[in-house]
């Protein structure tokens, strides 16, 4: 007799290697199937949790398949009711048991994950050395390591019609605002696509009540960056299959300071961080000063240093925009070639083509010296910054900041820095506003994101962030 169950899996795994059905004869008159897909079980556990148990069905008074399940020593089992239900957990790793019309699902997940790595992308000298891995299992078990309570709460979501992918939403039920909570669950609700393979598939979702070149969803491999951002009253969304967490809201601020600030006293850091906001100003506006001065203000520049510039530049055949224009295009390539060449020589062949070309220009005249130079510290400004969204962002604003020398000098400079003061301002990240605690200002996430205070003085949380519980730590001050 047929098993109408079996029939219709048949027909729907059919062309997969990996999908086993295994008939077991318990009785003369009764069959149990043990299904499964092998490229995601272990068939160690398939053998140890239901062939070498699926006999103790004959032993039991009623000899119900769901009998079993207090007898199988798998971690979780569920009894499935609808043949609907089968393709979510069989492509999640479980065997499904069938008999008749009687389903029950097994968990006997193989083992096909790495180990705990070493961060690789936001690398710090002190601090832990785990990073988050592919599996969500595995993330939500480094953060359970830091945080042990039961306020932390994590709520779990499935999207991806085909990929059917497990995200999970943390927050602290006691810190994090609950309307905030709310939204962003709506807003992964909301994603209805094929496939969801990476976080950064999320990230755009989530990004998408505004039109700018900025982050405003920050991206971490780091299970204690995590773990802080939560203790602040921010969200954290974890992805199967993606070792990178996305925190949320994240602020302009929060951008510019690597990890590795955290484990060092504030003292000496607090000069870091005002030299990091220089740099970024720096790397969008070096450009277009040069330009500015030379074309519309030369008589603020030395006298001797004008001749100079004047001198290298007799033989160069083209304005100094177009100067600019050709080596910041050169030196995107050449960053380009850098991301995309393996580590074990990218970075020499990338400096190698720096030097043979910047020498070549200046020698055949395509471009002065000093061009070479201003690029090249546009450039060198840009590197202190680990998050390539940002660094996207100033190469935005650094082609608008040219453009605007070009055609009205300083003039230009200033208009185009009240459009960036405009446009950040007006950002917003899940409502929030993405300028935050510069605008509107607020000393106390100041002074945990452009600035870092005394760890004995950082006792509140933001009001931004939560609307309870705003003390972190009672003073230590006497």
């Amino acid at each position: 007799m047929k098993n109408e169950i079996i029939e219709r899996l048949k027909k729907e795994f059919r062309d997969n290697v990996d999908f086993i059905i295994k008939p077991i004869k318990v009785s003369f008159r009764q069959i149990i199937y043990v299904v499964y897909l092998e490229s995601v079980t272990g068939s160690d556990k398939v053998n140890d949790y239901i062939l070498k148990n699926i006999t103790l069905l004959n032993a039991l008074p009623k000899k119900k398949l769901k009998d079993l399940e207090s007898l199988i020593p798998a971690p979780h089992t569920v009894i499935l009711q609808n043949p609907d239900d089968i393709e979510f957990y069989i492509t999640n790793g479980f065997t499904i048991v069938i008999r008749g019309s009687e389903m029950l699902a097994l968990e006997t997940k193989a083992d096909i994950t790495r180990g705990i790595p070493e961060p690789t992308t936001e690398q710090a000298v002190f601090g832990p050395k785990d990073a988050f891995t592919e599996n969500i299992q595995i993330n939500l078990g480094l953060l359970k390591r830091r945080i042990k309570s039961k306020s932390l709460k994590a709520k779990n979501i499935v999207l991806g019609r085909k990929t059917n992918t497990t995200i999970n939403l943390l927050y602290f039920e006691d810190i994090a605002e609950e309307e905030l909570v709310l939204h962003v669950e709506e807003e992964l609700k909301k994603i209805d696509v094929d496939g969801i393979i990476d976080s950064g598939n999320i990230t755009e979702y989530l990004s998408s009540e505004n039109n700018t070149h900025f982050p405003t969803v920050i991206k971490t491999e780091r299970p204690d960056t995590a773990s802080r951002a939560l203790l602040e009253g921010k969200l954290l969304i974890l992805v199967d299959t993606s070792p990178f967490a996305l925190i949320l809201p994240g602020f302009f601020a929060d951008f510019l300071n690597p990890v590795s600030d955290n484990y060092k006293k504030s003292n000496n850091i607090n000069f870091l961080k005002i030299l990091r906001l220089c740099c970024f100003f720096l790397t969008i506006l070096a450009p277009a000063i040069y330009i500015a001065l030379i074309n519309y203000n030369p008589e603020t520049i030395p006298t001797s240093l004008l001749i100079n510039f004047s001198t290298q530049r007799d033989n160069v055949p083209f304005p100094a925009i177009v100067e600019a224009l050709m080596m910041l295009v050169i030196y995107e390539i050449l960053r380009e070639s850098d991301v995309r060449f393996p580590n074990s020589y990218g970075s020499a062949i990338s400096i190698l083509g720096a030097l043979i070309l910047g020498e070549a220009a200046v020698n055949a005249g395509f471009v002065s010296p000093i061009m070479i130079i201003v690029i090249a510290f546009t450039f060198i400004t840009s590197l202190i910054f680990t998050e390539q969204e940002i660094v996207n962002a100033a190469r935005h604003f650094r082609l608008i900041f040219l453009f605007a020398a070009a055609l009205y000098g300083i003039y230009g400079i200033v208009l185009a820095f009240f459009y960036f003061i405009i446009h950040v301002t007006e950002l917003k990240t899940l409502g929030k506003p993405y300028f935050y605690p510069i605008s509107p200002f607020d000393k106390v996430y100041f002074m945990k994101g452009l600035l870092k205070t005394d760890i004995r003085k950082d006792t509140k949380r933001s009001k931004m962030l939560t609307d309870k519980n705003f003390t972190k730590q009672r003073s230590n001050e006497s």
